[in-house]
């Protein structure tokens, strides 16, 4: 799964809400997760297909239901992607006192 892939997915505030309410680790049936989304539970299924896709959520059918759990290890590229954006940024400010600091000392 790529990352831009992962993003796109979140990118949508119903698919967030989605990922938000499944953040703790519980299991949800379509309709209990697709309660309260502002969109139709035809909608809600459409987002969850889409969360599917991006292979950041997993669907168990369960008899007439279907269980919706997180896969948080697919959300690890984008944390990954982030946390080395973050240490660029570190490096570059770490880079700018250092100058910062030497220009004071002339």
């Amino acid at each position: 799964m790529s990352v831009d892939a992962v993003f796109k997915a979140l990118g949508d505030p119903v698919r967030l809400e989605i990922v938000t309410r499944l953040s703790d680790g519980s299991s949800y049936t379509i309709g209990k997760l697709s309660e309260n989304l502002g969109v139709s539970r035809q909608g809600a299924r459409k987002q969850i297909q889409a969360l599917a896709s991006a292979d950041i959520i997993e669907l168990h059918p369960a008899g007439r239901e279907t269980q919706v759990c997180l896969k948080p290890d697919s959300l690890q590229q984008a944390r990954l992607f982030i946390a080395d954006i973050e240490q660029r940024w570190d490096q570059r400010l770490q880079a700018l006192k250092r100058l910062l600091e030497d220009s004071g000392d002339t």
